[in-house]
């Protein structure tokens, strides 16, 4: 089985370039998991006919939103939109200046026979760092205790541009963005935790040391030529998973969003 996760930065430009469908033809994920997409399933043209498609779009037009699209044979039990109300009621998630973060589309659940898939689009700490309380404070331990919870009942395995570079192989110029947003103490501290709670990060799981593996590149300076890059997009497995995951690929090759796909292989 393949799984793939991708923040498109906006799934109709994306699709409009010509750059989606190919994606989809040359790899065949058997689920792909999207983040910011920015749009809402009846505003896309695109049509994939092998595929059932479950969006989980923003309130707000033209922002963040996730989508999880699965290969039609596959059994789909049961898919969720964002986080459970006790979860809600417990961190007091709407209690931010910028909206409620649980109305962006950021997580979207599908259920299978053996796992869940968990798709999450992490809110940004912002430039001048004025989310990173939400975030650090309530946002990460809310989705750490969800997919914990999830644990308990099957395997999980959880994925998508989670807006940290974890360590200072994961982004290209460390000293220079030290406590900058997506790689601050905070934000760097709640990847700790998952990993502390008995989740895996796959890509390093498979390549433990090494820069260069880069996500997400700036537009400017030609920073994607040059390769000055972030690791932003990660695959998370219970550890109990790993023995199932056979493969992990960063498809730097791929255009058309400031993010490149990543992709997972699972043997079930």
């Amino acid at each position: 089985m393949r799984i793939t996760s991708w923040n498109v930065n906006g799934l109709r430009a994306v699709h409009k370039k010509g750059l989606f469908v190919p994606f989809v033809e040359e790899f065949k994920p058997d689920i792909i998991c999207l983040q910011e997409i920015k749009s809402k399933k009846d505003q896309n043209e695109l049509d994939l006919p092998d595929y059932e498609e479950f969006w989980n779009s923003a309130g707000k037009a033209g922002y963040s939103g996730t989508a999880i699209f699965v290969k039609k044979e596959l059994q789909v039990l049961d898919v969720k939109s964002g986080f459970p109300e006790e979860i809600l009621k417990k961190y007091k998630l709407e209690d931010d200046k910028y909206g409620d973060p649980n109305k962006e589309g950021r997580v979207l659940v599908a259920e299978f026979e053996d796992f869940f898939i968990v798709n999450i689009y992490t809110p940004n700490s912002k430039g001048d760092l004025s989310r990173l309380n939400l975030r650090f404070k309530k946002w990460d331990p809310a989705f750490l205790e969800y997919v914990s919870d999830l644990k308990k009942e099957k395997h999980v395995i959880f994925c998508g541009d989670l807006n940290v570079a974890h360590t200072e192989e994961d982004l290209a110029n460390p000293k220079q963005n030290k406590g900058e947003h997506g790689f601050t103490k905070e934000e760097r501290m709640s990847v700790d935790k998952m990993l502390e709670a008995g989740f895996v990060d796959v890509f390093r799981h498979f390549t433990p040391q090494g820069k260069g593996y880069y996500t997400w590149w700036s537009h400017f300076a030609n920073a994607r030529e040059r390769n000055v890059g972030w690791r932003l997009d990660y695959f998370f497995a219970n550890k109990e998973f790993l023995p199932k995951i056979s493969g992990f690929r960063i498809l730097k090759n791929i255009f058309g969003s400031d993010h490149c796909p990543i992709l997972l292989e699972l043997e079930v």
